[in-house]
């Protein structure tokens, strides 16, 4: 595996041989400024559920209708993972609308590519992000979607702090997830809007699910974004 490294000058042998160890184990030389998270990190799971048992649970429409996702729109569906709202969510925009599908793996991405081309969803876009950065470009988004990953996010205050200036100042960022612990694959949601509440967002919506143990929250970017360093630590 290639590992590059962005030097500031010239370095010794052996802190350039200490800066390709760290670079290998993901770590870095310098300590994060935002908050160390105080919750497991589920694993990232390649299959929340077949297609048709998600279809026949009626999620994908009771979402979007809670979310208002309406023609025209731009949204992103993170952690798209084998694209079952994305390929939905491509038509329900119609084509002049936009849909951006980004997931961390390059695997998944590669095969949600090839389905979008067979599909000829053409108002979709495919692109590949960062554990705790989606990469997402600025000021694009009515509605983003994390739907069954936000349990998977390593670093949440990272992430969603990058995240939020990619909405639109009437955008949306829409979660679901279990009513369960991280490690179970879910979130608390009391640990949810302490996480969103932390980076400046506020709650606009929550819905339990009909017949699940999901629910669905809608949140909004207020003020100003803080800097990383006044995160406050959400050790619930």
């Amino acid at each position: 595996m290639a590992v590059a490294i962005a030097a500031r000058g010239f370095r010794t042998a052996p802190a350039l041989a200490l800066a390709l160890l760290l670079a290998a184990c993901g770590q870095s030389e310098e300590k994060s400024p935002f908050p160390e998270p105080h919750r497991p990190v589920a694993p990232i799971s390649s299959r929340y559920l077949n297609e048709d048992a998600r279809d026949s649970a009626g999620e994908f429409e009771t979402v979007t209708r809670l979310a208002e996702v309406r023609p025209l729109m731009s949204v992103a569906d993170i952690g798209a993972g084998e694209g079952y709202y994305t390929v939905r969510l491509a038509p329900m925009v119609q084509p002049k609308g936009r849909v951006l599908a980004q997931d961390i793996v390059p695997a998944t991405i590669n095969a949600l590519a090839q389905r979008v081309q067979r599909e000829r969803l053409d108002n979709v876009a495919i692109k590949l992000g960062q554990p705790n950065d989606p990469l997402l470009p600025p000021r694009s988004f009515d509605r983003i979607f994390l739907i069954h990953m936000y349990h998977e996010i390593t670093r949440p205050s990272e992430f969603l702090w990058n995240l939020r200036p990619a909405l639109k100042s009437s955008g949306r960022v829409i979660v679901v997830d279990a009513d369960r612990p991280t490690e179970r694959h879910g979130t608390p949601p009391r640990l949810l809007l302490c996480e969103f509440a932390a980076v400046g967002y506020g709650l606009t919506r929550f819905e339990r699910l009909p017949d699940s143990e999901s629910y669905f929250a809608q949140f909004e970017a207020r003020g100003a974004r803080p800097e990383p360093a006044d995160i406050p630590d959400c050790n619930l």
